[in-house]
């Protein structure tokens, strides 16, 4: 079957606080990273960059005015692929060598996954597609060709560090588990949390390369422990606290 060419690639939300959704529609949900900008005084913040099938700068100029932060929670390819189009990228400590050379990932096909992964995958609870997109971003594009461009970090971020808009705060929470050097970013002020894949409202994965069971239980613990009020994912739809602990508490009791 042939793929339709896509217009729009690019959709956007807006929520409250200056926090805008920008989705890549055409991008299976399997690998459909949500990518979140924040608004500040001094400058912006971007959490992830989705696949880098099309230009995410381009695509959203409007809000890439401004000085801004592009901050990557882990370094899997549907979180990375837009991060070279950006000047300013943040990462963990433990990711920044997939941000500099990308290996973890060729092509937008189950066949690229390998059949063990998609088995693991499915596993898990996924409905792993046999292509990752419903159109393509322009034509004659191949799927097999896809690559994440090169991405080295300009700066470095561990448990506790900060990153500051001016009139809003956000700390930086280390929670490994997914992938060794994954993030979220709190804001105190106003009890919102920007999970990235440490928690999200479908099946955690941490049966991937560099995943941890016994990193993502305590990062699970942690995140029961933590006064919050929204979670702003790195998949699926924005949830509260209640939500937050009946996905916590369902995967600690599996596995512990």
């Amino acid at each position: 079957m042939t793929l339709p060419i896509a217009e729009a690639w690019f959709v956007r939300r807006s929520f409250a606080d200056g926090v805008t959704l920008l989705s890549e529609r055409y991008v299976d949900p399997f690998a459909r990273c949500n990518v979140w900008h924040v608004r500040g005084r001094d400058r912006d913040l971007l959490v992830d960059t989705g696949l880098g099938v099309r230009s995410l700068r381009e695509a959203a100029a409007d809000l890439f005015e401004r000085p801004l932060t592009a901050v990557l929670t882990h370094a899997h390819f549907d979180h990375i692929g837009g991060a070279h189009e950006f000047s300013e990228r943040v990462a963990h400590v433990a990711e920044i060598d997939e941000l500099a050379a990308p290996l973890g990932f060729r092509g937008l096909t189950a066949r690229a996954l390998g059949e063990e992964l998609v088995e693991r995958l499915r596993l898990a609870g996924y409905d792993v597609p046999e292509r990752f997109l419903t159109a393509l971003p322009y034509a004659d594009y191949d799927l097999d060709d896809y690559r994440v461009q090169s991405a080295p970090v300009t700066g470095t971020v561990e448990d506790g560090s900060v990153i500051d808009l001016g009139d809003r705060v956000f700390e930086v929470l280390h929670l490994p588990g997914h992938s060794p050097g994954s993030i979220g970013l709190y804001e105190r002020r106003t009890k919102t949390l920007f999970s990235g894949d440490a928690i999200y409202d479908g099946p955690l994965l941490s049966d991937l390369p560099g995943s941890s069971i016994s990193a993502y239980v305590g990062s699970l613990r942690r995140l029961l422990s933590l006064d919050v009020e929204l979670v702003h994912a790195g998949h699926d739809p924005s949830f509260g606290s209640a939500r937050l602990r009946e996905i916590a508490q369902s995967y600690l009791r599996r596995w512990t």
